[in-house]
């Protein structure tokens, strides 16, 4: 799919895997909005060249929609819509604090979970408006989940079970779109270098690093990036959750 002259949003753009991503796919040629927080982008630098940040709450339908608004008055088709906004808080279910709280776990999946569907189907419903390639393709969405959907380490109950929902939600999605040429396809990295992980000590970091069989060290938001733009290229990959993690399984804890 030729990304040169067409709109692609990207959520959680103002840091990490959205940072990254934003920027690779401005410089393939496409228009990139940049949605997140206001205070999230208020926070970010500058963004780079052919890169426009948009506020929007990824949970609420009045926002989206409203940042959905920018990409349709710039005239150019939407083709890539990628969800990176999510977040990682840490509870056990029952743990020295207590019970888990049940507006935490809730919190989590409607940020992770719902919010990604929030934009998944705002996003095919913008795509659907613009007119097919030549191979009846009018776009592709690409979603964020994490292989703590397959091996949820303690204190990811909530985690895991928004991110095994966004496995789930792939397959039937990309069932749902094809009849409009819209592709789904899912990510699901491992441990990456992200500005979350800015917090940890470099004992941590290299512990972390060394778990991972091969390559031995933590993934690079640029290569999620890569990952993005092959998606985007092989016309083929259609319904799938790709693993991007260095053959790594996670461990109990």
């Amino acid at each position: 799919m030729e990304l040169a002259g067409t709109a692609a949003i990207v959520t959680g753009a103002a840091s990490g895997l959205g940072a990254a991503t934003a920027a690779l796919l401005a410089e393939r040629g496409a228009v990139v909005y940049g949605f997140d927080l206001g205070k999230a982008v208020a926070a970010a630098p500058e963004p780079p060249a052919g890169i426009t940040f948009v506020p929007a709450d990824v949970t609420s339908e009045t926002s989206v929609r409203t940042a959905m608004s920018h990409v349709r008055a710039s005239g150019a088709p939407l083709r890539v819509a990628v969800n990176c906004a999510g977040v990682a808080p840490s509870a056990r279910i029952l743990g020295r604090k207590g019970v888990h709280a049940l507006d935490l776990f809730r919190s989590v999946v409607d940020v992770n979970l719902v919010g990604t569907f929030n934009v998944l189907r705002l996003a095919a419903e913008l795509i659907a408006e613009s007119a097919p390639d030549d191979n009846g393709q009018r776009g592709v969405v690409v979603n964020t989940a994490s292989i703590a959907a397959y091996e949820g380490q303690i204190g990811q109950a909530a985690y895991a079970a928004s991110k095994a929902g966004i496995v789930g939600l792939t397959l039937a999605a990309a069932r749902d779109l094809a009849q409009y040429g819209i592709r789904v396809v899912t990510i699901a990295p491992g441990i990456v270098d992200t500005p979350m992980m800015a917090s940890f000590t470099d004992e941590v970091r290299t512990g972390l690093a060394a778990g991972v069989p091969f390559p031995a060290r933590l993934a690079q938001p640029a290569e999620y990036a890569r990952l993005v733009t092959m998606i985007t290229d092989h016309d083929y990959l259609n319904g799938e959750t790709i693993r991007m993690d260095g053959a790594l399984r996670m461990a109990a804890r």
